[in-house]
């Protein structure tokens, strides 16, 4: 698939980040794009950036959608089906995820679950409901969002990442997978798995919105107990630090992994339709992912100890991207 003008394209997460811009960039390269999020607000907002790029006579829609409830992707397809006067599909973008669920043993099950929940059963049930459209048209392409943290389930030393890292592990399997499938029984629709590095979005700030919490301005003291009882494990002197400045460095934080990224979603997404343009299964994004890559291939059984993480931001890579602590 060398262009995608006509082509009929969907993307979910599309409200923001990476799934914004590939949904601007499909658009405007011709392709009909329907999207789906959890937030309207975020779509109306990619919907006029997608109208002011794409030519005359591209449709576009969007659709409220909880990936993590079956019933609810079907319903989108079934939407999108009704919208697009269609009975197939060329491009499907599994984009949507959320962070939480640090750790296995400490934190709140539900989070956990609706972490990986979003992250791993969003990409299984649009991929069910999907995949026979995909099928169904002349040539399609199925692309997969994983992670750095699919081949490397860590963010540092002292932060449990346990959710979020073993839905994008399920991920990069399933599409592995999905090559030999798809070659035997589909071979006309092709597939690729997106391992993106640190990219500047705002997932930090949507996950919270998703699990429930409140923004790092409005935490309570309660709140940010667990953070402070992190703090101490690490024998820093957290009685001498205030709510209000854990509030600062917490806010400060999430717009730094948004702000000061290596890599912006725009540039990510280029990346991601260049790779399917290629019909590659495997797409790096950034050089970050590149190195951490090559570097966990070398030496896995270091991966998981201080000096790995010392020796990558050394190189200049993944400053910054740990919670304050």
């Amino acid at each position: 698939m060398k262009e995608f003008r006509g082509r009929i394209a969907v993307v979910t997460g599309g409200g923001s980040g990476m799934g914004r811009e590939l949904a601007v960039q499909l658009a405007a390269g011709g392709a009909h794009v329907a999207i789906c999020d959890v937030s309207d607000e975020h779509m109306e907002q990619t919907l006029a950036a997608a109208r002011a790029a794409a030519p005359s006579g591209t449709r576009l829609s969007a659709h409220r959608c909880d990936v993590s409830d079956e019933a609810q992707v079907l319903a989108f397809r079934d939407a999108v089906r009704a919208r697009h006067a269609t009975d197939h599909v060329h491009l499907l973008f599994n984009n949507a995820g959320i962070a939480g669920g640090g750790s296995f043993l400490t934190a709140d099950r539900a989070e956990w679950e609706r972490t990986f929940g979003v992250c791993w059963y969003g990409v299984y049930y649009c991929t069910r409901a999907f995949l026979p459209l995909l099928v169904a048209s002349p040539e399609g392409h199925l692309v997969n969002t994983s992670s750095v943290n699919g081949f490397w389930a860590a963010i540092g030393p002292n932060f449990p990442h346990t959710a979020y890292s073993t839905a994008k592990f399920a991920v990069k399997g399933f599409t592995e997978a999905l090559i030999t499938d798809l070659r035997v029984n589909a071979p006309h629709v092709k597939v690729s798995l997106v391992m993106p590095g640190h990219v500047g979005t705002s997932i930090v700030f949507n996950s919270a919105a998703v699990l429930g919490h409140p923004s790092p301005k409005e935490m309570t003291a309660e709140d940010l107990r667990p953070l402070r009882e992190r703090l101490a494990k690490q024998g820093i002197p957290v009685d001498a630090i205030t709510d209000d400045q854990l509030r600062a460095g917490m806010q400060q934080m999430a717009e730094d992994f948004r702000d000061k990224a290596p890599l912006g979603a725009a540039d990510a997404a280029r990346i991601i339709l260049d790779g399917v343009r290629a019909e590659r299964w495997r797409i790096l994004v950034g050089e970050d992912a590149r190195v951490l890559d090559e570097r966990v291939r070398a030496t896995p059984e270091e991966a998981y100890e201080p000096a790995f993480l010392e020796r990558l931001r050394a190189a200049g890579h993944f400053a910054g991207i740990n919670p304050p602590g």
